[in-house]
C-alpha cells in the first residue's frame, strides 16, 4: 500500500473513531439526563421518578458498558420508590385492586433490583395491602372474597395474628362453624405462645358466645343433640352462667334430670345478681326436681323463680304440683 493510500485510510479510521466517541458521549449524556430527571423528582413526584429511572435503565442497556454505572444507580433507587408508591396507595385509600397492583409491583421490583431487606419490606407492604383488601371485602359483605384474601395474606405471613382473628369474624358472618372453630383455635394457640393473655381471653369469649348461641338456636328448634354438641364446643373455651342455663334446659328436655340439676346449680353459683336474675336457674332446677319426683324441693324452687318471664310458668307449675 502506498503512503498516500495509507494516509487516506488512517484519516478515515480516525474520523470513524472520533464519530463513534462522539456518539457514545451523546448516548451517555441521554442516560445522564434521564437519571438526573429521576433524581430531581424523587422527593416530589414518585411516579415521575420511577418513570425516569426505568427510562435510564432502558437507555443504558442500549448504550452498553459506558452507562453501566448509571444503570446500577437507577436500579438501586427503584425498589424504594416502588415501595413508596404502594404505601401511598394504601395511605390514600385508593381502590383495593389499585393497592394490590402497586404492592405486587413493589415485590417484583424488590426481587428484580433490590436486596433481601428490600424484598422483606416489600412483602410487608403486600401483607398490608391484602389486609386492606380483605377488610374492604368484609365491609362490603363480600365474605367469600374476604376469606380468600385473608388466606392469601396468611400464605405470605402465617404469623399475622390479626388476619387470623379477622378471618374468624368473617366466618361468624358466614355461619361457618367448622371453619370458625379451626381458625379461632389456631389464633388462640398463637397468642398463647406469645403469652398474650388479653387476646386469649378475647378470642375465648368470642368462641364461647358463638357456640353457645348456636346451642341456644338448636335448643329452640328442639334439635337437642345438636344443641348439646354446640354447648360442648362452647365449654372448651371457658365457663359461663348462660352456658350452664342452656345446658340445664336441654338436659331437662331430654329428661336427664340429674344433669339438669347439676347445671342449674352451676349457673346459680356464678350468678351474682338479685333474685330476678337468679330466677331462670331456679326454674330449671325446679323442672329437674319435679321430674325426679322431688315435689317439695320443686315447689320451693318454683317459688324462687316467680320473677319476670318465668313468673307465669312457675305459678302454673306450682299449681300443678299443688304447692302450698
Amino acid at each position: 500500500m502506498n503512503i498516500k493510500l495509507m494516509k487516506k485510510v488512517t484519516g478515515i479510521l480516525l474520523i470513524s473513531v472520533l464519530a463513534c466517541s462522539s456518539l457514545m458521549a451523546q448516548d451517555r449524556n441521554a442516560v445522564i439526563a434521564a437519571f438526573n430527571e429521576g433524581a430531581k423528582l424523587t422527593k416530589t413526584d414518585v411516579p415521575g421518578a420511577i418513570k425516569a429511572f426505568e427510562n435510564t435503565i432502558t437507555i443504558a442497556d442500549q448504550v452498553g458498558e459506558s452507562a453501566a454505572d448509571l444503570k446500577q444507580k437507577a436500579a438501586g433507587a427503584l425498589p424504594g420508590l416502588y415501595m413508596r408508591a404502594a404505601q401511598a396507595a394504601i395511605s390514600e385509600k385508593k381502590p383495593a385492586q389499585e393497592i394490590m397492583k402497586a404492592a405486587k409491583t413493589a415485590v417484583t421490583k424488590a426481587d428484580q433490583y433490590g436486596t433481601q431487606t428490600h424484598k422483606e419490606n416489600a412483602s410487608k407492604i403486600m401483607v398490608q395491602a391484602y389486609n386492606t383488601l380483605a377488610n374492604n371485602y368484609f365491609s362490603q359483605n363480600d365474605y367469600a372474597n374476604a376469606v380468600l384474601t385473608f388466606d392469601s395474606l396468611l400464605a405470605i405471613n402465617p404469623g399475622y395474628v390479626n388476619a387470623i382473628y379477622n378471618k374468624s369474624l368473617v366466618q361468624i358472618k358466614q355461619n361457618d362453624a367448622a371453619g370458625f372453630e379451626a381458625t379461632i383455635d389456631s389464633y388462640i394457640e398463637k397468642v398463647k405462645t406469645a403469652n398474650d393473655t388479653a387476646k386469649v381471653k378475647q378470642a375465648s369469649t368470642l368462641a364461647l358466645e358463638f357456640f353457645r348461641g348456636a346451642g341456644s338456636q338448636a335448643n329452640q328448634a328442639d334439635k337437642l343433640d345438636e344443641a348439646l354438641a354446640n354447648l360442648d364446643k362452647a365449654a372448651k373455651y371457658g365457663d359461663d352462667k348462660d352456658l350452664f342455663y342452656y345446658y340445664a334446659d336441654v338436659y331437662n328436655k331430654k329428661k336427664d334430670y340429674d344433669k339438669g340439676i347439676e347445671y342449674a346449680q352451676k349457673g346459680l353459683a356464678l350468678e351474682t345478681g338479685a333474685a330476678e336474675a337468679q330466677a331462670k336457674f331456679h326454674y330449671q332446677l325446679a323442672v329437674a326436681q319435679s321430674g325426679k319426683g322431688q315435689n317439695a324441693d320443686a315447689c320451693a324452687s318454683f317459688k324462687k323463680a316467680m320473677y319476670g318471664p318465668f313468673a307465669e310458668a312457675s305459678k302454673a307449675q306450682s299449681k300443678n304440683l299443688k304447692c302450698q
